[in-house]
């Protein structure tokens, strides 16, 4: 009769031995697969771009020593940075819970009790009891259950690992472009304070002028407002300095008052000595980390798949029991004494529409996570392509404000002599004077963005963890 019963279960458990649920595979067909996904970026052509690899420290191309120190000091002691670690820590924690599902469980139990006879006197004492028992259990996992656990607990930790490698990304150019708002603050402001000194000696000249009887006190009014006009621009540029201090000092993880005072000198903008190292997209596709973070998802997700399917098959393990048991005075008797051992079965057989709805849930989560890694391979690649895109063209802006910058400071020079000779009118003066204001301005900050566009590029790119 037990024959029976056990053997079309024994048959199922031998069915589940392969374990249950599909083996994980990299997706074969999918978004990174596409020829044209791995082929080189189009914003790269030109020459300001090469398909050289991109180190991973790509902020030391700058080979500005105080950013690399800056870069350093964050990557250790960024608060964002301390979170991701903690949650790997977390992972990596619930992923030794999982393996110790491969080890044998004990357990450990114990009681006394005092029980008194119906019907006794109630001075009579009662009689002490006790109960103490040790079992051990082992699970034969014959479905690999505890196996696809365990792969998607490590899935999990891989995919912490890639969340804390973005956040590194993103802290390390943070830093760089507070820098650089930094150094393009200051750079900006020495540019304007220029051009308020040239207006303001124009203005001084328009008085001595005026009090040797030629000109007027309207030139002079008028050349003061263009003097002071330009002079407002001034504190805006100090404001975007002081605040770009306070960003590092945040990244860095300090108090705004303690922000990095060896750096809020810089005035001069960090320049790209080489072409900027983009690789390929085959390259990005295996450097960026929030795609590895996505694919991880799917492995993780495809062992999960397994765990519900395993409900689908019987769960055995083997066990084994030793207690003692009864009145405390025959404690240590050889009545008192009992053991046990034998397979465990335990079969959610009635259950199984719950069990199908699961694995249907499981396996849509599957689905889900095929479409985010497209989806997340895509970004990659039109993050990287609009980046290269926006550099390329404000360069090209960049190059055609410097020229006309170049073109108003002859205009003003021409300008200015002509009308201290007498041969010029002051109002083509102060017009000259004011294009030139307006083009060093537009020029700096054209300057200033074509560096920000840079760093646009590296992160785009994925660099900044090794």
């Amino acid at each position: 009769m037990h024959k029976g019963i056990f053997a079309p279960l024994a048959a199922l458990g031998l069915a589940a031995c392969a374990t249950a649920g599909p083996d994980y595979h990299a997706p074969e067909t999918s978004a990174a697969t596409a020829p044209g996904a791995q082929g080189a970026f189009h914003g790269a052509q030109g020459g300001m771009a090469s398909d050289a690899p991109l180190p991973d420290h790509w902020w030391r191309l700058y080979d500005d020593p105080k950013l690399d120190a800056l870069v350093g000091e964050a990557l250790a002691a960024n608060a964002d940075l301390r979170a991701a670690d903690a949650n790997l820590t977390r992972a990596q924690a619930v992923l030794r819970e999982a393996e110790a599902g491969r080890a044998i469980g004990t357990t450990a139990e114990g009681g006394a009790s005092l029980s008194r006879p119906s019907g006794t006197g109630g001075s009579l004492p009662g009689v002490v009891g006790y109960d103490l028992g040790l079992s051990a259990s082992y699970t034969l996992d014959l479905s690999g259950k505890v196996r696809r656990a365990i792969e998607a607990s490590a899935a999990d930790v891989e995919a912490a690992a890639a969340a804390r490698d973005a956040v590194r990304v993103s802290v390390a150019a943070a830093v760089t472009r507070a820098y650089a708002q930094v150094c393009a603050a200051r750079y900006s402001l020495a540019v304007n304070r220029r051009v308020v000194a040239l207006q303001r000696d124009t203005a001084d000249a328009t008085r001595r002028l005026f009090r040797g009887g030629r000109g007027t006190a309207f030139d002079v009014s008028r050349a003061q407002a263009a003097a002071e006009s330009s002079a407002a621009a001034l504190p805006g540029f100090e404001a975007q300095r002081r605040n770009a201090l306070y960003l590092l000092a945040a990244l860095l993880g300090r108090p705004p008052a303690d922000y990095p005072v060896e750096v809020e000198g810089c005035a001069a903008l960090p320049v790209l000595k080489q072409p900027l190292p983009a690789g390929d997209g085959a390259a990005l596709i295996r450097r960026r980390p929030d795609i590895r973070q996505a694919e991880r998802a799917i492995a993780g997700d495809t062992a999960r798949l397994g765990v519900a399917t395993a409900d689908l098959y019987p769960h055995v393990s083997i066990g084994g029991s030793l207690g003692l048991a009864g009145p405390l005075k025959d404690f240590g008797g050889g009545t008192s004494l009992g053991m046990s051992l034998g397979p465990l079965l335990s079969w959610s057989f009635p259950n199984r529409p719950v069990v199908r709805a699961r694995i249907d849930q499981a396996d849509a989560q599957v689905k889900a996570d095929l479409a985010r890694f497209d989806g997340t391979v895509l970004e990659a690649l039109r993050q990287v392509e609009t980046a290269l895109e926006t550099w390329r063209r404000d360069a090209e802006r960049a190059a055609a404000l410097d020229a006309a910058r170049d073109s108003a400071a002859v205009s003003a020079g021409q300008a200015q002599r002509l009308f201290r000779f007498g041969r010029g009118d002051f109002l083509s003066l102060l017009d000259a004077q004011r294009s030139l204001a307006a083009a060093e301005a537009a020029a700096a900050a054209a300057r200033s963005q074509l560096l920000l566009d840079q760093i646009a590029v590296f992160l785009a790119l994925g660099g900044g963890w090794e």
